[in-house]
């Protein structure tokens, strides 16, 4: 059965979050999307878990189902998976580290054994729904091995400045450095929306590791701007952790992916001066100094990545997972309708293509052309077409701006002339 995962979400508790983040909410904007599991995030903050042990149930999968879901339309339910995204911040080999670990439980009793146990070495985990603690990331690998050996641990958005194994500003160059021993119980890294499979491709040091895509959204229409598609026998949390663990490339079909581009760190820059340029233009012409006001810019993935590859762009190791690069529909039809995609009229469009195509990913990933013209219109079945050849035109984001990414040029816009055209 073919399943789409999204592994990395955050609830309404988190920092600069949608109070929307709750698990009803969750469960209908999955549907709408088309993602079959979905990750929980936050199980670690005590109000939320409360509200996931009182509206989630257990039934032996290793995944939960909401108890009551009358959410519109009515599909299979969203199945649920126990995660959280915990933030370690801490001295090692004197450096300063900042990483952001991603956990996976099996059940709550795990959560329990875990929260507990954090909350026993004095971890704040009521401030925030992504806990700040000061402890290695392999002690907290630690902790979640004791409370079940099932559970997953996985960097998150591994290649971000500030909070990720390998960012340039606090993380490591390689896992060992910061797993020592445990480092083969690491069986995932997460990918992040700055990054795509082919960049992590270059460092041969990531051939056995998977790599996995999510979403790490903050609002509902976030979810699954990147995700994974698994062949599952059975839906549940030992299939997820199996293929996982034991690398299984035929169960593991494709991760969907942002073009990385548009993420949020792609390209070095300052923010501060609108400035940003490519790594080879940041290290030949600029010695990674702002041209502006001189000060360090801050490096991004495709710099750290060209430090640490041994490969070229473009190779590619045997058996690894493909990948799909989308962008997400209501980009599609806010481009289309130039407004902004969170207008009232692209999101009613973006409603009436969902009611008629039944989610978001059947319309991206599976109806063709026509089919897809005849629940929008031509621009619309043209855009998405082009975005699954590739052929898109893309401004890279630097030092926490995002990148834009677009189908048609000004000229082509002129073209189509939506607004007198009356394509909409």
């Amino acid at each position: 059965m073919k399943k789409i995962a999204d592994l990395h979400i955050h609830s309404k508790y988190s920092r600069a979050t949608s109070p929307q983040m709750n698990v009803e909410v969750l469960d209908l904007w999955a549907r709408k999307k088309g993602i079959d599991i979905l990750a929980t995030g936050d199980f670690t903050h005590p109000a939320y878990l409360k509200e996931l042990k009182e509206n989630l149930v257990e039934d032996g999968s290793g995944l939960l189902t909401l108890e009551r879901s009358t959410n519109q339309p009515v599909n299979q339910s969203t199945k649920f998976i126990l995660s959280a995204e915990i933030a370690c911040i801490y001295k090692d080999k004197d450096k300063v580290r900042r990483l952001h670990i991603c956990v996976y439980a099996p059940d709550f009793a795990t959560v329990d054994k875990i929260n507990c146990e954090l909350e026993e070495r004095k971890c704040n985990l009521r401030s925030d729904g992504r806990p700040i603690i000061g402890m290695s990331a392999k002690d907290l690998a630690k902790i979640c091995f004791d409370a079940n050996e099932k559970t997953l641990v996985v960097p998150a958005h591994a290649w971000t400045p500030w909070f990720a194994i390998f960012g340039s500003k606090s993380g490591y160059d390689s896992m060992e450095e910061c797993f020592e021993e445990l480092t083969p119980k690491i069986y995932a890294i997460e990918t992040g929306l700055s990054s795509d499979p082919e960049m992590n491709w270059r460092l041969s040091v990531l051939d056995d590791i998977m790599l996995i895509s999510n979403s790490d959204a903050h609002s509902p229409k976030n979810l699954g701007r990147e995700a994974n598609v698994f062949d599952l026998e059975e839906v549940t949390y030992d299939e997820i952790y199996n293929i996982l663990k034991n690398k299984d490339r035929k169960k593991f079909l494709y991760t969907i992916e942002f073009y990385p581009q548009e993420g949020m760190y792609h390209f070095d820059g300052h923010r501060d001066c609108s400035f940003s340029c490519s790594p080879q233009e940041s290290k030949e012409k600029h010695k990674d100094t702002c041209p502006v006001c001189k000060k360090p810019l801050v490096l991004g993935v495709d710099h750290r990545v060209e430090e640490l590859a041994d490969r070229e762009l473009g190779f590619q190791p045997d058996n690894v997972v493909p990948y799909k690069s989308l962008v997400p529909l209501q980009e599609i039809i806010a481009e289309c309708m130039q407004r902004g995609k969170n207008t009232k009229g692209v999101e009613s469009y973006y409603e009436g293509m969902i009611e008629k195509g039944e989610s978001e990913f059947n319309i991206l990933l599976n109806l063709n052309r026509d089919e897809i013209k005849n629940i929008s219109n031509e621009m619309i079945a043209e855009a998405i077409d082009r975005v699954r050849k590739g052929k898109v035109i893309a401004t890279p984001g630097f030092d926490g701006q995002y990148g834009v990414v677009k189908v048609f040029t000004e000229d082509e816009i002129d073209k189509y002339n939506p607004k007198q055209n009356k394509l909409f």
